[in-house]
């Protein structure tokens, strides 16, 4: 299962161009409480007799305060650095500190750094390791200042019970969530006008069921001859437009299955629950959609193409597609009109939430300064240049308000009603998939080879799911190594 990876660089020039369409609002940080000024020491009483005059000493110089910073290191996205606007602007809130953006290798994680002696003191940590690095002592312990913080430690800052849910670890915080991405449709508002068929809502209310769902994607799915599947005589190898694309990699996947009922990992136990009858009917109706109903391309059509999803729905070869809310930032600027919604629902709707996290490393050699890193990129203003370029969803409720809707989520990146899937869908009907200790060896080695093997039809779903028990030892033995 693959998704696609967006470099920094590509996330930083996209929210340029977004920032100059739009006005960011300015915040201001909070200024620290001033210390109590040293007492100053009583005069002592005139001497009676006049003192022979002696010639006056010069003053000694008072010395200059000290103007040098202490480095701060974060360790981000690989290939890039800071923007000067996030580094002019935070120095700017902590003038004590030098923020100092270290590339991360590819291939190389923070546990390796650390063994080297030469962690970070801030860093980026994706929500899949997130638990398994706090369980390894990685990650300092944040909770402390994340109480005694006079913004971030607000009972109604944050979206919940998401944020507590992906954040906390038996009860500690160990980082903070960068922002949310949630998947949804996206299609090409043509193709609808030209069929004759109303398109999909933002609405989680107006979520199309499945069967309904099937239907207009048969609609939509033509070949060279203009047949349908299920037509006499239509060919699959001609396909001339296909209805819908859902790609079968973790996020879109808990979203079919927690609109099914399911879940991928049990909240109360913390195993892996993919061999339940919701779980495994979510995924069967994914891979149906290819090896039964004939609407959705299979990876080697996508490959003989050569075209990526947003390509696709541009050139009319596709008429919708499941991506990650993130993907708004350049399918906004396809030709043609692009419309959104939220995803079909099986029993209910339902989405994923994710997002990586930011984290102060555990033996950081500048802890306080790892923190305002942290409380920095938790900031409103932060946050908000991403929401602009269509990146992300915001984590904070002060950006869901009415008035902030009216600074961030406006065209031309965002289609018009997308506050809905802002407001309404994510927060509402979103799902944070938690990833215990352990979890992503018992992915890699037991959990996605088997997966494969439901997509090409090698296996079904609830064949390819006995492995589950499996998959739950080698995530136990982790735990307790």
């Amino acid at each position: 299962m693959t998704s696609r990876k967006l470099s920094r660089r590509q996330f930083l020039s996209i929210a340029a161009t977004a920032s100059a369409a739009t006005a960011l609002a300015a915040c201001t940080s909070q200024a620290s409480a001033p210390t109590e000024a040293p007492k100053a020491e009583a005069p002592k009483a005139e001497p009676t007799a006049t003192p022979k005059q002696e010639a006056p000493t010069e003053a000694p110089k008072a010395e200059a305060p000290s103007t040098e910073r202490k480095p701060v290191e974060f360790l981000g996205w690989p290939g890039d650095t800071t923007t000067p606007e996030e580094k002019d602007k935070f120095e700017a809130e902590f003038p004590e500190y030098e923020l100092k953006y270290v590339a991360q290798q590819e291939g190389v994680q923070l546990l390796a750094l650390i063994a080297a002696g030469t962690a970070p003191d801030a860093a980026r940590v994706e929500s899949n390791v997130y638990q398994s690095f706090a369980k390894d002592g990685a990650l300092m312990d944040l909770t402390d200042h994340l109480r005694g913080d006079p913004v971030l430690g607000k009972p109604d800052y944050f979206i919940e019970p998401q944020e507590t849910q992906r954040c906390a670890v038996n009860g500690k915080w160990y980082g903070i969530g960068s922002c949310w991405v949630a998947p949804h449709l996206y299609y090409n508002a043509d193709i609808f006008a030209e069929e004759g068929i109303e398109p999909p809502s933002n609405d989680p209310e107006k979520a199309w069921d499945w069967p309904y769902f099937l239907d207009v994607a048969r609609k939509l799915t033509i070949d060279t001859n203009k047949k349908h599947p299920g037509e006499q005589g239509f060919d699959i190898n001609s396909v001339e437009r296909y209805g819908i694309d859902w790609p079968t990699w973790w996020i879109p996947m808990h979203a079919a299955i927690q609109s099914n009922e399911g879940a991928w990992i049990d909240p109360e136990s913390g195993k892996i629950v993919l061999d339940t009858p919701q779980a495994t009917e979510a995924m069967q109706n994914i891979a149906d959609l290819n090896l039964v109903h004939q609407v959705k391309p299979t990876s080697a059509a996508m490959e003989g193409l050569g075209m990526t999803n947003t390509q696709m729905l541009e050139t009319k070869k596709l008429a919708m597609a499941v991506d990650g809310s993130w993907a708004l930032a350049w399918m906004y600027q396809m030709k043609g009109k692009l419309g959104t919604a939220v995803l079909p629902k099986m029993k209910r709707p339902a989405t994923d939430m994710q997002a990586h996290l930011h984290v102060v490393v555990s033996g950081a050699k500048n802890p306080e300064g790892g923190w305002a890193t942290v409380k920095f990129l938790s900031e409103d203003w932060f946050q908000e240049k991403y929401l602009m370029s269509g990146l992300w969803l915001p984590s904070h409720t002060s950006l869901m308000t009415p008035e902030a809707i009216k600074r961030w989520c406006v065209g031309p990146v965002h289609p018009e009603g997308y506050e809905l899937i802002v407001t309404q869908y994510a927060p509402k009907y979103g799902h944070f998939l938690t990833m215990p200790i352990g979890y992503q060896k018992a992915a890699d080695t037991v959990l996605t080879p088997s997966m494969d093997k439901i997509w090409t039809g090698e296996a079904t779903a609830a064949e390819a799911m006995k492995v589950v028990p499996e998959a739950n030892q080698v995530m136990a033995d982790e735990a307790n190594r």
